[in-house]
């Protein structure tokens, strides 16, 4: 068990960084970390550079502080340095554990006025937006203690392109909540009959409308399965920018009966638990948080080669996987799926969410995360014995 105590002083100080609090997975990944540890006894707070635009009431119900930089999305601001750099001395932390691009890169900067005793940044996509980007963490890596990144696949193209140098940078998974996401068919049967989707073969897709996230490949390949399968419905769950367009080439195609845009939904376990299958048609995934969601709740999943889903599949063992932007060789996944016995596909799902629990549970990740600290503070003569 971790003393939660530093040499001769304190109850240790966890200050988690982040660029934006929004409803996306590296988002809801530090809540969760942040809520855990503080329930195992951390003295915890966190920093959004932008107005928080969610998890403030989670945040509060934690007994977690939350402060912003209220910075401006896209606008650079010198004086964020400042600002970070005044919280640092006024409320001393042992531990600085940053997340996202900007916010590692602003931790990074802030450390060159204020002597953070540990500084780790956590990066959580395999790109995290260009070339200049990873210039700046090359020539930044020495002013953090460690570099993180939520998959294997993403730790090595860091080491590839030149990010961060070879024994810099870890892989340290994301973690889920196993007892909230969790296989429930009387909530599903429920949820199914109030939507009026109890006829239908139901595919879930959870996730920002953004480029990232590749929805055109998806409704593209929909419109291939609905040619074959005229029971296929897919429910989209989440908001952003391109979403008006994804409406709109919905219509062009003629899906308008099988696509059904959601919005923002809170009840992303009910929804995993009402539907049939699970389908993310991403681009490129550092990780892919909502896919160890949904095979925790039993669903089998079909997802692009994308990064972070090979490992959390397995290489492919424990679903389908098929390359990124090809709408043909996922539609052909889709109806192989819908094609499956009901038997085999429950087998799949219940193979899935035995290998989440293994891996990917957020108290085992939390776990891990522990030990890393105590490492870094050991390493600076700063923990008790």
């Amino acid at each position: 068990m971790l003393s939660l105590h530093l040499a001769g002083k304190h109850k240790m100080k966890l200050l988690f960084l982040i660029t934006g609090l929004a409803y996306g997975g590296a988002e809801t990944q530090l809540v969760n970390l942040a809520t855990s540890l503080k329930k195992r006894g951390w003295d915890v707070r966190v920093v959004s550079m932008l107005s928080p635009q969610a998890f403030t009431e989670e945040l509060k119900e934690a007994g977690i502080p939350l402060s912003t930089l209220n910075m401006h999305r896209g606008v650079a601001d010198p004086r964020a340095v400042f600002g970070l750099v005044k919280m640092l001395r006024e409320w001393r932390p042992d531990i600085v554990h940053s997340h996202m691009v900007h916010a590692n890169l602003l931790a990074r900067i802030a450390r060159i006025f204020y002597r953070i005793p540990v500084l780790i940044c956590t990066a959580h996509n395999i790109d995290e937006g260009g070339r200049w980007r990873e210039v700046a963490y090359r020539l930044t890596d020495f002013l953090a203690d460690l570099t993180t990144n939520v998959s294997q696949a993403a730790v090595e193209r860091y080491i590839r392109v030149g990010a961060v140098p070879k024994g810099k940078i870890i892989f340290v998974p994301n973690g889920i909540d196993i007892s909230r996401f969790k296989p429930d068919r009387d909530t599903g049967r429920r949820l199914r009959n109030e939507l009026g989707i109890d006829n239908y073969f139901v595919w879930l897709a959870v996730g920002r409308f953004d480029v990232q996230k590749d929805y055109p490949n998806l409704l593209h390949a929909l419109y291939k399965v609905a040619e074959k399968f005229n029971d296929a419905l897919l429910l989209i769950a989440g908001d952003g920018p391109l979403r008006p367009d994804m409406e709109e080439l919905t219509r062009k195609l003629g899906l308008d009966k099988q696509v059904r845009f959601l919005g923002i939904c809170r009840n992303i376990p009910e929804l995993m638990n009402a539907a049939d299958a699970f389908v993310l048609s991403s681009r490129w995934e550092g990780f892919g948080l909502v896919l160890v969601e949904a095979m925790a709740c039993q669903l089998p999943v079909v997802a692009t080669d994308s990064g972070g889903p090979r490992e959390i599949l397995n290489g492919g063992t424990l679903g389908f996987l098929v390359p990124p932007g090809d709408s043909e060789a996922l539609a052909t996944a889709m109806g192989k799926m819908m094609a499956l016995p009901k038997a085999e596909r429950r087998a799949m799902g219940k193979a899935g969410r035995a290998h989440i629990q293994a891996n990917y549970s957020l108290e085992r990740v939390v776990d891990q995360w522990e030990e890393l600290y105590r490492q870094l503070l050991q390493r600076k003569g700063l923990l008790d014995g």
